[in-house]
């Protein structure tokens, strides 16, 4: 057997170890999700009276209307900043553009834990009560660096010529924007706000920090769950969790693959 057919079976048998070791533990915790039985080691059967018991309870439903107004929000404001942060950092005339672009970058190197930390005395400082606006606030500076990455890329990719020749047609800056660069662009910025949705709803940690009272969002009111212990309620609302993320992800590289593609014909 030559060596490269031998590294290329260890890589795989590697590559596999690894899936194995991420997946297997994410599908224990879906089956046992429809596990008749309240142990979430010994399966009884299975039922879907745990997925029929979460959406009686009101607490989880109203941390979920606090994610998704949040995640929405969030989304919103920070795809608009990060897109004209953006199309800002394009112009060789701005000033100090590696400098905006490392602080805009540095929420992504920051611990979420010191981030978190962070904001939680800046709005301390401000005087800002703890609420939804202040969760908004804080998902939004670390969210405002990603979709100013994948727009950015996407941008890069852009033939100048394209925005030139409206130019000399006679169309506006505005003008120009809103049917040359918006429509070229607008596959990189929809990728960034699936993203920018996901890591919203996603996220506990800062979240943690800059959440009031009756501020509770579905990661946080899962932590408090868990504290009596892994139940099939858990697992089930985990299940739903995952499967809402794996979707959007999925959605967001495959609007990123469009938008890749694209800019290589363009």
């Amino acid at each position: 057997m030559s060596a490269g057919r031998w590294s290329r079976r260890v890589l795989a048998v590697h590559t596999a170890f690894i899936y194995l070791f991420l997946w297997v533990p994410i599908g224990v915790l879906a089956v046992f999700s429809f596990n008749t039985g309240r142990q979430t080691a010994v399966w009884r059967g299975f039922t879907l009276d745990w997925y029929h018991r979460l959406l009686a309870n009101e607490a989880l439903l109203a941390a979920v209307r606090n994610s998704l107004l949040v995640a929405a929000l969030t989304t919103l404001l920070a795809t608009v900043i990060g897109t004209l942060a953006a199309l800002a950092l394009r112009r060789p005339e701005t000033p100090g553009r590696g400098g905006t672009l490392a602080l805009l970058l540095l929420p992504m190197v920051i611990p979420e834990v010191v981030l978190g930390a962070a904001l939680l005395t800046l709005f301390g400082a401000l005087g800002l009560r703890l609420s939804l606006t202040t969760v908004v606030i804080a998902h939004v500076v670390f969210s405002v660096s990603y979709v100013t990455l994948v727009v950015r890329a996407r941008l890069a990719g852009l033939d100048p010529a394209l925005e030139e020749a409206a130019r000399d047609l006679g169309a506006g800056p505005f003008e120009t924007f809103r049917r040359v660069t918006l429509p070229l662009i607008f596959p990189g910025v929809a990728a960034s706000a699936l993203l920018v949705f996901t890591l919203s709803i996603d996220d506990y940690v800062v979240t943690s920090f800059v959440a009031g009272v009756g501020s509770t969002t579905l990661p946080l009111h899962v932590y408090s769950m868990l504290r009596v212990g892994v139940t099939p309620e858990v697992n089930a609302v985990s299940t739903l969790l995952l499967a809402g993320t794996i979707v959007l992800i999925v959605a967001a590289q495959r609007l990123m693959r469009v938008s890749s593609s694209e800019g290589d014909r363009t």
